[in-house]
């Protein structure tokens, strides 16, 4: 019975090895799997005539299967165990007496011969050397070393910031990331505790969209905290403590239409002008996911009547169509130059009818407008008059904008016109400002001048985060007012904010061609010499838990269009690396503009694309988020159907690590250490600690203790890290998903507190929760 169970089992997956590996041959596609079908073939064949010479075969099978896997992929344990985990684990089996007893039945030799054994012995020998060597081999690593000594003492870290306070989204207007705390340090980070927890009562609910998120960074000013939930509630709790001090319901109605239901953050302001306890002197700025700015009394979360509409702004006002839940602003706006400027998130892929991506400056105290600047129609920035609309569907800003109020210029990352994969019919103005960093004039709202990241952007490749400023350093000592954009490609743009000029240098490079008859391709395409792009993907890369899955996701990649970064999207299906959650998202990077380096979360996972011409796409009902299922683009030619480049048994088809964390010198443009970030003990059904390096959304924050904080990972940990080195320092297990950026302050007493919201992400599918967690040194 043994031996007719082992041979069934070895033909069985000889048989499904072999169909699939002719299947990839006719793809042009890597022999070994046929091969080692008709291998697995042969040895069923053996092992039911019970014929002892099986033992050897199967062992020179391992030793070819071994040879090749290293010459594919070198000792990279992630990559060879599902190459020779199977093979390996059938060569244990045959080792066996139990197994090798039923080779003696039968035959007229009277025992199988020692050295027929002891080559299966020895290949099985062999390949726990060479998983053993694997296992302790780091491939994908760049092992490097930050300088640890400023550039510069007394950066300008942008605005007039309180050393213990975070007044906006990445601390202040220039969006570094960075505090000048340093209590927490390298030499104490290991014993942070937890202080408290807060819950804030916003929790998931079965009615919500599939993006429903918890991506919010809280502000502190003087004793409070300040932030929203996912559903556009505001509160306000105390910052020592965790005790809520006021709440805010704006009563967003439900609407499924709604592509994102999320809110990153509140904006804060103080009248100077003003006694700080009269009403209204200090304002909490609420964005609604049903497209409403809302002022609130800091103090006690009071709507402040004076603002707007009753302190309201109405931000469908103008709008060519007025869809429910097609637009609203999920970023909190930015406050400078005595306005409050804000942009707003289109539907990706639901319509050509969508509203305009104009950005609008208001006055911060009445609520008044006082420019907007449309880029479809990008000349005319005063009010526009009554009955007059902005540009429909032109490239909206959905990410947070930074201001340098002494140049005068707001700088605002731009995404691209709906629908992103469409490119026909784009106006001059639309292929200007698509994908691009603008540099607006606070005061009038004129373009100042703008660097675009991708040609006509045929891959949703909006610049996604907040660009942060500092001044750089040069070799010969002149200090430049600087820029650094991350985009989802890959690139780090590092700048001259005063005129958008690189500072490390951009380069212009081919790029792939063969889009559908009625669109086009960019010739060539920027990248910068600062930039975290990945190699582009070969068969080799392909991954899967066992042989199987493997074999058919090199079918798949073999199927999919393919000829690098920027091969347009195809009626055959296009495969997408970096994919659409890019490799930075809306995290963006923390900064130490005092040592001028930077550390961040490259992610790198693939997507498909592939373009469905309108007749042939199904019925309502099956559209999905923006990022993953059918989206029907009405009004276009074509729905687009998208998603995560997985395997059949749902873990992605490219091989790990698909997370890092990363160090890089901003002077000069150098990549200095890359070390895999993250474990998939949250990805499984069992709670597996393998650190393969995972993706993650979210973003980073720096101290002047030399310290990283960043969350972000779909394990549901928060991480500390030597900024120097990027080695982890000490992590803390997390209730819920920590798809949110991180920020620290001190209190009244001088402690330092470290604070991340953990709520979870629908499209990533962490664990959702309502949770606030501050830490604190014991």
């Amino acid at each position: 019975m043994i031996n007719i169970l082992t041979s069934g089992l070895l033909a069985l997956i000889g048989l499904a090895l072999g169909a699939g590996g002719v299947w990839l041959i006719l793809l042009d596609g890597s022999w070994y799997y046929a091969l080692a079908g008709l291998a697995f073939l042969i040895a069923a064949a053996l092992s039911f005539a019970k014929r002892p010479v099986v033992l050897p075969f199967y062992a020179l099978f391992m030793i070819a299967s071994l040879g090749w896997a290293v010459w594919e992929v070198g000792f990279d344990w992630w990559q060879l165990g599902p190459r020779g985990g199977l093979i390996v684990l059938i060569g244990l089996w045959l080792a066996m007496p139990a197994y090798r007893k039923t080779l003696l039945v039968g035959q007229r030799v009277p025992e199988v011969k020692p050295t027929r054994s002891l080559v299966l012995e020895g290949s099985l020998v062999l390949a726990i050397v060479a998983a053993v060597y694997s296992m302790m081999n780091n491939p994908h690593a760049i092992e490097g070393q930050l300088s640890d000594s400023p550039v510069v003492s007394n950066p300008d870290l942008g605005g007039d910031v309180p050393a213990g306070d975070w007044h906006q989204y990445g601390r202040t207007p220039f969006g570094q990331r960075y505090s000048p705390l340093d209590q927490i340090n390298t030499d104490n980070v290991a014993t942070l505790e937890q202080a408290w927890v807060f819950q804030t009562g916003d929790v998931r609910r079965s009615e919500d969209v599939p993006e429903t998120t918890y991506q919010v960074t809280p502000l502190k000013i003087k004793d409070t905290l300040y932030l929203c939930t996912p559903h556009s509630w505001a509160m306000a709790i105390d910052a020592k403590t965790g005790r809520e001090k006021w709440r805010f319901d704006p009563e967003v109605p439900d609407n499924t239409d709604r592509q994102h239901q999320t809110c990153r953050g509140v904006t804060y302001y103080q009248d100077s002008a003003m006694a700080s306890a009269a009403p209204c002197a200090s304002r909490v700025y609420l964005p609604t996911s049903d497209a409403r700015l809302i002022a609130l009394d800091a103090n006690n979360g009071k709507v402040c009547q004076d603002f707007g509409d009753q302190g309201t702004v109405h931000l469908e006002d103008g709008m060519p169509y007025n869809p429910a839940g097609y637009y609203y602003s999920t970023s909190p706006p930015v406050v400078a130059d005595g306005k409050i400027i804000i942009g707003g998130a289109v539907n990706d892929n639901y319509s050509t009818k969508s509203q305009s991506g104009v950005i609008r400056a208001y006055d911060v105290d009445s609520g008044e407008l006082i420019w907007n600047w449309d880029s479809g129609n990008p000349e005319q920035t005063e009010p526009i008059p009554e009955g007059q609309t902005y540009t429909a569907n032109s490239p909206n800003s959905w990410s947070v904008s930074s201001a340098d109020e002494e140049l005068g210029m707001i700088y605002v990352p731009l995404g691209n016109k709906v629908p992103d994969q469409l490119g026909m019919g784009r106006s001059e103005e639309v292929e200007t400002y698509s994908s691009s960093i603008v540099a607006l004039s606070l005061e009038t709202g004129q373009v100042q001048w703008v660097r675009q990241t991708v040609h006509h952007d045929l891959w949703d490749m909006d610049v996604p985060a907040q660009p942060a400023l500092l001044d750089i350093t040069t070799s010969d000592g002149e200090n430049v007012p600087a820029l650094v954009g991350p985009t989802k490609q890959g690139d780090i743009y590092v700048l001259d904010r005063r005129t958008g000029e690189p500072i490390i240098p951009v380069k212009e490079v081919p790029a792939p061609g063969g889009a559908i008859p009625e669109d086009f391709t960019a010739p060539t395409q920027p990248v910068s010499d600062l930039t975290f792009m990945p190699e582009p993907l070969t068969e080799k890369d392909m991954w899967g838990i066992t042989l199987f899955d493997q074999l058919a996701c090199r079918i798949q990649f073999h199927q999919l269009k393919y000829e690098g970064r920027y091969t347009p999207p195809s009626l055959q299906g296009t495969l997408v690396y970096p994919g659409n959650f890019g490799t930075f998202n809306w995290g963006s990077v923390a900064i130490d503009p005092e040592k001028q380096i930077m550390f961040g979360m490259p992610t790198y996972l693939a997507f498909t694309s592939q373009l469905i011409p309108r007749d042939e796409v199904p019925p309502r009902g099956t559209e999905k988020a923006s990022e993953m299922g059918i989206n029907r683009n009405e009004g276009a030619p074509y729905a687009v159907s998208m998603g995560p480049f997985l395997s059949p048994v749902g873990v992605p088809c490219q091989a790990p690590p698909w997370g890092y964390v990363a160090g890089a010198d901003l002077r000069t443009g150098e990549v200095v250490y890359k070390h895999k970030n993250g474990t998939v003990e949250d990805m499984t059904p069992l709670p597996l600690p393998f650190e393969l390096g995972v993706p993650g959304i979210g973003g980073p924050i720096i101290t002047k203790g030399g310290v990283a904080f960043l969350g972000a990972a779909v394990d549901n940990y928060f991480r500390a890290y030597d900024v120097t080195t990027g080695k982890q320092l000490w992590e803390a297990r997390l209730p819920a998903g920590g798809q949110s950026t991180p920020m620290t302050y001190t209190t009244d007493d001088g402690t330092q507190y470290v604070l991340i919201v953990a709520g979870g992400h629908g499209s990533i599918g962490t664990k959702a929760g309502d949770y606030v967690m501050a830490y604190k040194l014991p």
